[in-house]
């Protein structure tokens, strides 16, 4: 999960995303809108869940001239489930959000373990968010773009484009991730997902001509939720 050309506004026009996430791994970027506020869900996401993440197919579309760095790492996780929880609450207007903070520590710690050190979300706005590293590494994610889409009453999916930087090496990283996932109701407060996540090199790399808007890496994960709680936040 970590961590997308057609216009629309804050809602995609029915069935667009679903064919986006479906055409893996031909993959063609979008154009979102800028994110205003934050994310809101369904009322149907809300509480907490206990999550299991399975990355189950990988493409690198532009190898061996170019892929992104992990690649290959990430790819020696293949079917390999990862389990974190993570909660839906509501903000002051009463709106289903993500805990930001709480979920990106947690599937922070279950991917990189103890070399997590906090995830912090920039008071000012809930589409920044800083992740702490040891050795004074950081990562700052900012989501730029976010189309969302509701099919069937039990069917939410969402687009965010992130642009990430990368402190506390030789030098710093910079990428464009864009993040796509399909969330389902199912029966037994279960929930299940398809996601996938989409690396593009950002204006600052020497390859961003080269790669021409296509992505260098492209992971896509099953994701299945427990439902932990039975009243909303």
């Amino acid at each position: 999960m970590v961590l997308v050309v057609v216009f629309w506004g804050g809602a995609a026009q029915a069935g667009q995303l679903k064919s986006h996430i479906e055409s893996f791994p031909n993959w063609q970027k979008l154009t979102v809108p800028s994110a205003q506020g934050d994310l809101i869900y369904p009322d149907w996401m809300a509480g907490t869940w206990n999550v299991t993440s399975t990355l189950v197919d990988v493409a690198a579309p532009l190898a061996p001239d170019l892929v992104t760095p992990g690649f290959e790492s990430n790819r020696r996780t293949l079917n390999v489930p990862v389990s974190f929880i993570v909660r839906f609450v509501r903000d002051a207007s009463q709106d289903l959000v993500a805990d930001r903070a709480f979920n990106g520590l947690n599937l922070a710690r279950a991917y990189l373990g103890r070399s997590v050190v906090a995830v912090k979300t920039d008071p000012t706005s809930p589409n920044k968010q800083i992740t702490l590293l040891k050795g004074d590494r950081t990562l700052v994610s900012l989501v730029t773009g976010r189309a969302t889409e509701s099919l069937h009453n039990d069917e939410f999916i969402t687009t965010e484009v992130f642009q990430q930087l990368f402190k506390g090496g030789s030098q710093p990283y910079f990428n464009e991730v864009e993040s796509t996932t399909a969330y389902q109701l199912l029966a037994n407060l279960a929930m299940e997902a398809d996601q996938v996540t989409a690396v593009y090199l950002s204006p600052q790399e020497a390859d961003y001509f080269k790669a021409n808007s296509q992505p260098v890496a492209l992971y896509r994960y099953r994701l299945e939720f427990l439902h932990l709680d039975v009243s909303p936040q």
